[in-house]
């Protein structure tokens, strides 16, 4: 890899961890800021659902957008519009119905730039090197995810919201600087005639006429809205089953946590590319065993060797079914495929979220959190099954390249 590409890859990778950092910053103290000023859960899950809806709801434009417009000054100009909107946010934080509009506006933007950030990885790695790319861009996002609830717990714990508020707005800033550095580019393939004949559908309908793409995306966002229910179990399994205390959590979320580094960074580049579709699978029932092994466990550190070798599966199967989409998605067609995905992904955690806590009360944390593992188990070791016997031919490389040929690329 040259070395003006090893700076872009790096700068990317700065940006998206900043990013997840800021974004973590931000949600934990204004959460706790509304519920403290209203004592209302409802006024708190309509918080989360203004921030993650956007992203749901605007799937398809988001993906037109991306597409349509270069990537790199879309990243510029939508990280300065979230750096102004969370400053609006400090001055009408006495405000539930400004926090939640400003929060869907934030919301939005996340929409709009995860597409161009995932579109402009091979721009600045070089299509050989995206499964690496990935790997490093992955983990970051896991080290901002991590670092950003103890940042905000911290501020919140100490009532500096407008602290937490501003570094928030700095990382906007700081990511739109490092946006702005980057020599890599992404352009509207085709020209402008081209781009303005980019419709929203066509991500979805590309995703779904892709056998491969489809099956396994499929099945990962499946997995998903199972996996998503452990996020609401594990907190009653430590410490109402395990009795481990708080401290054993955080041990618990921290060994899923390194578990997802490694997978991502270690792993995913030792991954042909012949193989994504069904490692990816793979990884996702061994992140169901990890899952439904730790809900077998009566010791804490039992427990935590279940949540690591199901975060290193979950690092990575995330790097493998982006560099899947980048390796079998036309370029003109990556932003409003990712988007697409996203948009499912998105909306799939979202209801698993809220079915979580219903499923906890009604069959214990235990059981809620075995389900969590053993469904997704399933679904990865069914759709392997699937894409081994029945979708051979359509994992071979040749057949991506024949789609790109199609599209007008090389």
């Amino acid at each position: 890899m040259s070395v003006l590409r090893i700076r872009d890859v790096r700068l990317l990778v700065a940006a998206v961890g900043l990013s997840a950092l800021g974004d973590l910053l931000l949600w934990i103290p204004l959460a706790l800021h509304v519920e403290a000023r209203t004592g209302s859960a409802l006024a708190v899950s309509a918080f989360f659902l203004a921030l993650w809806a956007p992203v749901v709801l605007l799937g398809g434009v988001a993906g037109v957008v991306a597409d349509r417009f270069e990537n790199r000054a879309l990243l510029i100009v939508v990280s300065l519009a979230q750096a102004a909107v969370v400053v609006a946010l400090a001055f009408a934080a006495d405000s539930l119905a400004a926090i939640l509009a400003l929060s869907g506006l934030l919301g939005a933007g996340v929409a709009l730039s995860a597409p161009a950030e995932f579109a402009l990885v091979p721009a600045a790695a070089g299509e050989e090197r995206v499964a690496e790319a990935n790997g490093h861009v992955e983990a970051a996002r896991y080290i901002g995810m991590t670092a950003g609830p103890l940042l905000g717990g911290a501020l919140a714990a100490a009532g500096m919201l407008e602290l937490a508020l501003l570094l928030n707005a700095l990382s906007f800033v700081a990511v739109a600087l490092a946006a702005l550095a980057l020599r890599a580019r992404r352009m509207p393939a085709g020209g402008e005639a081209a781009a303005a004949r980019a419709r929203a559908r066509d991500g979805f309908a590309f995703l779904a006429r892709d056998r491969t793409l489809a099956v396994t995306l499929a099945a990962a966002v499946a997995a998903l809205a199972f996996f998503s229910i452990s996020v609401t179990a594990e907190v009653f399994f430590v410490i109402d089953v395990l009795k481990a205390g708080e401290a054993g959590y955080g041990l618990l979320l921290s060994t899923w946590t390194v578990g997802m580094v490694v997978g991502a960074i270690v792993l995913a580049r030792r991954v042909p590319g012949v193989r994504l579709a069904t490692v990816a699978l793979a990884a996702i029932a061994l992140q169901g065993a990890g899952i439904a092994g730790a809900a077998a466990a009566d010791v804490l550190w039992l427990a935590m060797a279940g949540f690591a070798l199901g975060g290193v599966a979950h690092g990575l199967k995330n790097v493998l079914l982006r560099t899947l989409i980048h390796e079998r998605v036309p370029d003109a067609l990556r932003g409003r495929a990712y988007a697409a995905y996203n948009a499912v992904r998105n909306g799939a955690e979202l209801g698993a979220l809220g079915a979580g806590g219903a499923l906890v009360g009604l069959l214990g944390a235990r059981a809620a959190l075995a389900l969590s593992g053993l469904v997704p188990l399933a679904i990865g070791l069914l759709a392997l099954l699937f894409v081994r016997v029945r979708l051979a031919p359509a994992n071979d490389p040749t057949t991506a390249r024949r789609t790109r040929h199609v599209y007008g690329e090389t």
